[in-house]
């Protein structure tokens, strides 16, 4: 069944990341890396109450990733898995999403922290990060499972440019 999506950004990420390449694969290898969200001023409503969270989910989509493939070499490894068993930007659908600190907010901006996300990036959403709801206890991590742990010294390459 074939059905048209549409989905408008509600703001933009500004990071020091001004290219794919070199960049953090998840938040966690962006540990201590400070950035804003700027929210459109017609979604500034919406951030009512966002304050009393230390950590946000954003929701944003791989605007430089072009096509897709079923099957990738992701970055925290070095056999072709299929796309839906990793995190790579070329997806059938290209979003994204990472948790970060949220550090405060002025007005439209968002001061975020521990980012893993490249400079101009429309965000699509954004939402509570709530340990009952997001952190679930007994997880497997399938074949992520004995390589997770390097993530924190993981960069982004040109596999996926």
């Amino acid at each position: 069944m074939a059905m048209k999506v549409q989905l408008k950004p509600i703001g933009v990420a500004h990071t020091p990341f001004r290219t794919p390449e070199g960049m953090p694969v998840q938040p966690a290898g962006g540990k201590g890396v400070k950035g804003t969200v700027e929210v459109f001023p017609e979604f500034e409503e919406g951030l009512q109450d966002l304050t009393g969270f230390s950590h946000i989910i954003l929701v944003y989509l791989f605007h430089r990733s072009r096509g897709f493939a079923l099957r990738v070499v992701p970055f925290m490894d070095t056999k072709l898995r299929g796309v839906f068993a990793t995190r790579a930007p070329k997806r059938p659908n290209p979003i994204g999403l990472s948790v970060v600190r949220l550090r405060r907010i002025e007005g439209c901006t968002l001061h975020v922290e521990d980012l893993d996300i490249l400079d101009g990036t429309p965000v699509l959403d954004i939402k509570p990060y709530v340990p009952e709801f997001d952190k679930l206890r007994g997880a497997r991590t399938g074949w992520l499972d004995k390589k997770r742990r390097a993530v924190r010294r993981k960069r982004a390459d040109k596999r996926f440019a």
